[in-house]
């Protein structure tokens, strides 16, 4: 199929990366099983010496493949190699294409556990981090080393919503020989696609909206070819795959989640707007209000901004304690992505593993609240946090 006849979106996330068994079923199948027949043993010896067909289900599985295809299909990707979370994913980017003497450029507006595997663990590896501020590009360009091999951002970060120019990046790491690589867990490609401006790679914690229902646990990593190779032979020996089931579950996910994350998004833009009004919030983070010091730049990457907000209430950890307290609606719980409104503490929960001081550099303070907008009516939610505030 030429360009000009490219499927949209929507078509895409059903139909795209379809395989379909001799049953010809119209939905697409489980595959649970963990290994596959051969007819011979010259077969068998021929699809592992090429890594043809389906061999095992750690590495290979027609639904899991499926999943991988329909979600390169959708990030503009030339392959994807899925995991079983989406902490495996960034471990597994990084294991799969980094080396000892590597050096990493990572934005310090991280989910709170890829913190301790760049200083803890991958530097006992070898490969050692250097922290920079995500909307700072002198930084940046300063943090460069000539061992730096790769450049890693969350964009909008959680749970602040700062913004990293994407275009920007990839031309400091394209300069310098380097990786960008990119977690879009919050918008998804179906309001961001990072590899259209410019980015190398793309991870996500599937878990999130690309299931939509909080339901299971998956990642992925989406990229050029060449790259997605080099993660999937680290995934292939290592072994954080993703189960066929998960895969199953994120795959049907796939197909509602340009209407859930519309929806979320205008809905957490209505909430944003009601918490900038309210006397006690001191300040809202959400790259979609007009007040947000990068909304020029969020809006020509992005036209909506997700559904996670975060804000800092009057007093500290007591004063945001106690609007959690009080919710009897919102779930206190420290997932997102899910149909149901989340709220949590992140300073003593996503956050609580690094140390203070890497808090503050994060500007994760006490009195700072995330909300992960789900699919309720928004006056509801008011209603939940008024009690609260």
């Amino acid at each position: 199929m030429s360009n000009d006849q490219k499927p949209g979106f929507e078509t895409l996330a059903v139909r795209a990366g379809v395989l379909q068994s001799n049953f010809q079923e119209h939905s697409e199948a489980l595959f649970l099983t963990s290994s596959f027949t051969y007819k011979s043993a010259a077969e068998a010896a021929h699809k592992f010496a090429n890594v043809e067909g389906f061999i095992y289900s750690r590495f290979t599985n027609p639904t899991v493949t499926m999943f991988q295809d329909r979600l390169a299909a959708l990030e503009s990707a030339e392959a994807c190699v899925a995991t079983a979370t989406g902490m495996a994913a960034i471990a597994s980017a990084v294991m799969g294409l980094l080396k000892q003497g590597d050096h990493i450029v990572c934005s310090q507006s991280v989910f709170g556990t890829v913190v301790p595997l760049l200083n803890q663990i991958c530097k006992r590896f070898g490969i050692e981090t250097t922290w920079v501020d995500p909307t700072n590009l002198e930084q940046w360009q300063a943090a460069m080393r000539p061992n730096t091999r790769m450049l890693f951002c969350e964009t909008p970060s959680n749970p602040l919503g700062e913004i990293c120019d994407i275009a920007a990046l990839a031309t400091i790491a394209k300069n310098s020989g380097a990786w960008l690589a990119v977690d879009n867990c919050l918008l998804t490609p179906a309001l961001q696609r990072p590899l259209e401006l410019g980015a190398d790679v793309v991870i996500h914690s599937a878990t999130k909206y690309l299931d939509g229902q909080g339901r299971v646990l998956a990642g992925a990593v989406c990229g050029r070819k060449e790259l997605i190779d080099q993660v999937y032979g680290f995934v292939r020996t290592a072994g954080p795959a993703l189960s066929p089931f998960n895969a199953w579950v994120c795959l049907k996910g796939l197909e509602t989640l340009k209407l859930r994350i519309e929806a979320q998004s205008h809905a957490a833009l209505k909430l944003a707007r009601w918490l900038e009004a309210q006397p006690q919030v001191k300040r809202v983070h959400y790259a979609g209000l007009e007040s947000h010091p990068q909304s020029q730049l969020a809006m020509r990457q992005a036209p909506l901004q997700g559904a996670v907000l975060s804000f800092e209430v009057e007093g500290g950890r007591e004063a945001a304690w106690n609007v959690v307290d009080n919710c009897q609606l919102i779930s206190i719980t420290a997932n997102l992505g899910d149909t149901k409104t989340t709220i949590t503490h992140p300073a003593t929960t996503t956050h609580a593993r690094i140390s203070q001081a890497e808090r503050d550099a994060a500007r994760i303070g006490e009195n700072l609240l995330r909300i992960a907008v789900g699919l309720e009516c928004v006056e509801d939610l008011q209603r939940d946090l008024k009690r609260g505030l």
